[in-house]
């Protein structure tokens, strides 16, 4: 069994594995590895280096982003996000300098807060999570705002450069900056594959987390320092306003085409990643677009092709199996009705004519003719719209059996819910469409143990049927 204490041990290894790399190589041995790529591939260097920032800004932000939609929490990216400016801006009044590295540390250090903030109000008030994001996304996005006209208005301060955070400046982008955003996705990675199992326990039950003696509100805090880690990494690039986006479209256009974790996990950071790249390369096909919001357009596009053509949660499949649903039912429908109407004479069905079918269900023309015309494709039913139509001998086996379901659930309607028996029939047609084969059987081992099983196997039915006239 591993130990609880493996991931740390595997964490402190990859981050002295890290630091050993760094002092080896450095921001120098990067630009390099980005010329020699540049020159294989053929393309520009600064392409290249806003390209690898991007896609690794995706990737990165795809997985954490995950977590968050999960643990329906998608909005805590975009508050953090907003709560980092003012960490921005009182950096710069304290540093009195634009180094990049103390700009992100105040903006870290101010997202953190906001996202403290945010567990603070649930957790000692009753204001609910979307009153709470908010608050916090509001407040400290007009503190951030108010702070940086003040510096803005400021001789000394208009050098800071805090509106290239409001909506980025991918273009800006150096050696220096795809270094820090490749360790932070490869940090973000790593911790994600060695909590993976407690990330999945406190994001879907955090209550029998704590149960088991898990920190879970330890384990919570490090989810979210890792989304403010890659929200405030991601600033420079798609901006404040803009990197909720990148948190939140990968993961939720991931979720269309799956319900497991892990495959979710993989395709958000793939997601995230094409739409980095994607919207790098639109933008420097159009150097006259900002990439940030070409990059938000790129995965809105990803979004949408998922919306649509995602399996079973997609639009398109959606519909189909909808239309499958309707018509399999118009078909039981019909095949019940034709039973019914045949019933004192089953052994030799009487024709029922078009008329007396669309009155019996309120069929419109069209519709019946379509139904009866793919039962008869199926062998269910023979005749023509002149001489009347009939069950088949293999009709009549499954009608016989739609009708015993459906009048089995009458009987339970009646006897066990104490419905009048001529109120069943609406509520009776409603479950046994969707009752499965298995259900089904539980139910027939259940009315024959309390001695209530019907005989004949079809059951007579507990309220008036009508009859087909002659």
């Amino acid at each position: 069994m591993m130990s609880r204490r493996f991931p740390l041990f595997a964490l402190l290894a990859f981050l002295a594995a890290e630091a050993v790399l760094i002092q080896q190589s450095g921001v120098s041995g990067v630009k390099a590895a980005l010329e020699h790529a540049a020159r294989l591939l053929g393309v520009p260097y600064n392409t290249l280096v806003v390209l690898s920032g991007t896609t690794l800004l995706g990737l990165a932000s795809g997985v954490i982003g995950s977590f968050a939609v999960l643990r329906r929490r998608a909005l805590v990216g975009d508050a953090v996000a907003h709560a980092a400016l003012p960490g921005l801006c009182v950096a710069f009044l304290l540093a009195g300098t634009k180094s990049f590295a103390v700009l992100l540390t105040g903006a870290a250090v101010a997202g953190l807060l906001g996202s403290f903030a945010i567990g603070a109000i649930q957790r000692y008030s009753r204001i609910k999570a979307d009153a709470a994001i908010g608050i916090v996304l509001t407040v400290f996005y007009g503190a951030g705002i108010a702070l940086s006209r003040r510096i803005q208005d400021d001789p000394t301060g208009r050098q800071a450069g805090l509106d290239s955070f409001l909506l980025g400046k991918t273009a800006g982008m150096v050696s220096q900056d795809i270094l820090l955003i490749g360790l932070v996705a490869a940090n973000v990675l790593l911790v994600t594959a060695l909590l993976y199992k407690e990330f999945k326990l406190v994001i879907f039950d955090s209550a029998f987390a704590r149960v088991q003696a898990w920190p879970a509100l330890a384990i919570e805090y490090v989810l979210f320092g890792l989304l403010v880690v890659t929200a405030v990494i991601g600033l420079p690039a798609v901006g404040i306003v803009l990197m909720a986006a990148l948190l939140i479209i990968p993961a939720v256009a991931a979720r269309f085409w799956t319900d497991h974790l892990g495959t979710m996990l993989a395709l958000a950071g793939f997601f995230g990643a094409v739409t980095g790249g994607a919207g790098t390369l639109a933008s420097a096909s159009w150097p006259e677009l900002p990439a940030g919001p070409i990059i938000v357009i790129a995965g809105a596009i990803v979004f949408a092709v998922s919306a649509l053509v995602a399996p079973r949660r997609g639009v398109v499949a959606r519909l189909a199996t909808h239309f499958r649903f309707r018509v399999r039912v118009a078909r039981q429908n019909l095949l019940r009705t034709l039973y019914e109407l045949s019933e004192s004479s089953i052994d030799a069905p009487p024709r029922v004519g078009f008329e007396m079918l669309a009155a019996a269900r309120s069929w419109s023309a069209p519709a019946l003719r379509a139904w009866l015309a793919m039962a008869r494709r199926r062998g269910e039913i023979e005749g023509d719209t002149h001489a009347g139509w009939r069950l088949t001998p293999a009709g009549m086996a499954r009608a016989a059996d739609i009708v015993r379901r459906h009048r089995l659930w009458e009987l339970f309607l009646v006897r066990q819910a104490d419905i009048a028996p001529d109120h069943v029939d609406r509520g009776a047609d409603e479950i046994e469409h969707v009752v499965t084969s298995s259900m089904m059987a539980l139910l027939e081992r259940e009315l024959h143990e309390v001695g209530r099983w019907p005989e004949p196997a079809v059951p007579v039915s507990v309220h008036p049927i009508p009859e087909a006239r002659a």
